[in-house]
């Protein structure tokens, strides 16, 4: 069992979706994901400035949605974060920029479509 999203954005474990965010907030410069509120911190959302990235980090793992306009949001976020990720994560991750770049593909995908990016 672990976290699929609708026009193939993530398929893989839940923990490894977490890891994988905790890598982009520390990449982005926020920290660690985990002294965030929701993930057993005290820091608010409130912190990341960047909306994108404030939706991504902040969304639930096992259900949810991003609205398209909330997919393109993401996408161009990520994007701007592509040049900064290297490294190979092993198991459900692999490659972060390439895993990033099918997460990044996905929200474009629903974007284009005018759908919503829905996490089962």
């Amino acid at each position: 069992m672990g976290l699929d999203t609708t026009h193939g954005a993530w398929h893989g474990a839940y923990s490894a979706f977490m890891s994988w965010r905790i890598e982009i907030c520390k990449t982005a410069g926020y920290g660690n994901l985990r002294d965030y509120e929701g993930f057993d911190g005290t820091n608010s959302f409130a912190a990341v400035t960047d909306k994108g990235l404030r939706l991504l980090l902040n969304h639930s793992d096992r259900d949810g949605h991003f609205t398209a306009t909330q997919c393109k949001k993401v996408a161009d976020s990520l994007t701007t974060l592509l040049p900064k990720l290297n490294g190979h994560y092993g198991g459900h991750i692999g490659d972060i920029k390439e895993k990033t770049n099918t997460f990044i593909n996905g929200c474009l995908l629903a974007y284009s479509k005018k759908q919503k990016l829905i996490f089962l």
